[in-house]
């Protein structure tokens, strides 16, 4: 994976947790339904920055991502919710990557 191509995926991760961590805050937090504004557009922009995966097809493109999000939400744990990360949390980080690896660079 080129560096530009791993920038779009972890920017398109931080938009989705952004987006999806809004409505956490509005529907588990009890923070104000304006929360949903920033929310949306964060989710919109998650949604366009995925288009521009470097993948072939939008499902593999959706599969490698997948080893992003996984690594980005375990950092916003740690990072923004003030959380502590377990030793299984880093393991499951590394092969969700590992399988990110694996589709992206595989047989082309």
């Amino acid at each position: 994976m080129t560096p530009g191509a791993a920038a779009i995926l972890v920017a398109a991760a931080l938009a989705e947790i952004g987006g999806c961590y809004a409505f956490w805050a509005w529907a588990r937090d009890g923070r104000s339904p304006l929360w949903l504004v920033p929310g949306i557009a964060a989710l919109l922009l998650f949604a366009w920055l995925l288009t521009l995966s470097p993948a072939d097809a939008a499902g593999r493109a959706f599969a490698a991502y997948g080893g992003i999000y996984i690594t980005a939400a375990l950092a916003w744990l740690l990072v923004v919710e003030g959380g502590t990360l377990r030793a299984t949390d880093l393991a499951g980080g590394g092969l969700a990557l590992a399988g990110c690896a694996v589709i992206l660079w595989g047989a082309r």
